[in-house]
């Protein structure tokens, strides 16, 4: 068997890391794996190929400002894409998240479908069922068609032109008659939505779990990291994003991170991830900046008591699975994926925005004597790289079964 991974990115990021966390695995079971990625530096991986420049994929970028259609145009870099890909001559084609303004999405999708290619989907954001924005949030057009969208603007980035029920016919009509597929939901609530989809929602579904390096997220002495970064606090919660922001409508929730914070003054907050610069930082928030190495925000993880989650929308949540995994409860604004995916008996979520609740949910599961041990263990079995390795190749082999030819 050999199988083509198709992502926007390669080895950073969370469905980088996913698609090469596959890609070696298939190697060290003896699978033939190429991965093909449009975006970042070129990989030294003789079987990772970069298929979009970068100054190609920034004037893609531009020319969907303009025309409103997001996943349209890169035509000479999805033909060079299709091109390895024929030459590639995979038993299953893996499409990852490919935005990223690497490829022309409908008119690979028409292809793999012309060609009656075995080809796995995995949603890991919604906007290859909704034809435009990678979250919904609280509409439903998509479930019909998106015909009049009132947010056009943050959905598309369009300058000047609202072609958001254009976008979603070509989407669907590429998926349209595409038999040979699976779609792979990162998450129960992410299926859940994605078989409500006029676009998706006729195709077959299943649910596999993002997988998470056990090597560098497991239980490790709390007491020990606490003095080796001075922190001497009782109670400590972590917060990790991507973007830490302050505006209150912010999709990842940094406002409601530091509203907390100031109304629980005993307890101390370290923040992880890119931020800006914060002006009357609460004196118990702590700023730790990005962390490039995994084995040390594994550290941070291992040193909370809890790990606050307050994004808007999340399909899955990385952070959720990771602190899991190092044994550290979790806690937050109910965000879709997070809490399908948790263990109920270590997670409590609230409703979104809501700061009074947030703040008495966190100080009850401050308040329960959580077994850390018995989280790390549950959790490795559930959320492991390993673990979601060997569904995906179910998957692989139940696709070649089912079309032989």
């Amino acid at each position: 068997m050999k199988v083509v991974q198709i992502n926007c990115v390669y080895g950073k990021g969370s469905t980088g890391k996913i698609t090469q966390a596959i890609h070696t695995g298939l190697k060290e079971r003896g699978i033939r794996s190429v991965v093909l990625y449009g975006r970042g530096k070129k990989a030294d991986d003789v079987n990772a190929h970069k298929t979009c420049p970068d100054i190609l994929a920034k004037v893609h970028n531009l020319i969907t400002h303009v025309t409103g259609i997001m996943y349209g145009s890169c035509w000479l870099s999805t033909k060079y894409l299709i091109w390895k890909i024929k030459k590639e001559r995979p038993d299953i084609v893996h499409l990852q998240c490919i935005n990223g303004y690497f490829v022309n999405i409908y008119q690979l999708i028409e292809w793999l479908k012309k060609n009656n290619i075995p080809t796995i989907l995995t949603l890991h954001a919604e906007f290859m069922f909704t034809a435009n924005c990678s979250h919904a949030y609280d509409c439903e057009q998509w479930k019909s068609a998106c015909t009049c969208c009132s947010d056009w603007k943050r959905a598309t980035k369009s300058i000047f032109f609202n072609r958001t029920d254009r976008s979603f016919q070509k989407m669907k009509s590429a998926f349209a008659g595409f038999r040979n597929l699976t779609v792979v939901s990162v998450s129960p609530w992410l299926r859940h939505r994605a078989e409500q989809s006029a676009i998706l929602g006729d195709k077959e579904q299943t649910v596999i779990l993002n997988g998470v390096d056990e090597r560098v997220f497991f239980l490790k002495d709390k007491e020990i990291l606490r003095e080796k970064y001075g922190i001497e606090s009782e109670r400590v919660i972590l917060h990790v994003t991507a973007d830490f922001r302050t505006e209150k409508n912010h999709a990842k929730g940094g406002y409601y991170v530091l509203e907390l914070a100031r109304r629980m003054p005993e307890c101390q907050f370290i923040i992880v991830g890119k931020h800006e610069k914060v002006k009357n930082l609460p004196l118990n928030v702590q700023l730790a900046g990005e962390v490039g190495e995994p084995e040390r925000l594994g550290e941070f993880y291992n040193i909370a008591d809890l790990c606050l989650l307050t994004s808007r929308r999340e399909t899955f949540s990385m952070v959720c699975a990771e602190s899991l995994c190092c044994g550290t409860p979790v806690a937050g604004f109910s965000a879709g994926g997070p809490e399908s995916i948790a263990f109920p008996e270590y997670s409590e979520f609230c409703e979104y925005g809501d700061i009074e609740q947030l703040q008495k949910t966190v100080r009850h599961m401050l308040l329960q004597p959580f077994d850390r041990k018995m989280i790390s263990e549950q959790a490795k079995k559930c959320y492991s790289n390993k673990k979601m390795l060997e569904y995906y190749i179910k998957e692989y082999e139940k696709r070649l079964c089912r079309y032989p030819d």
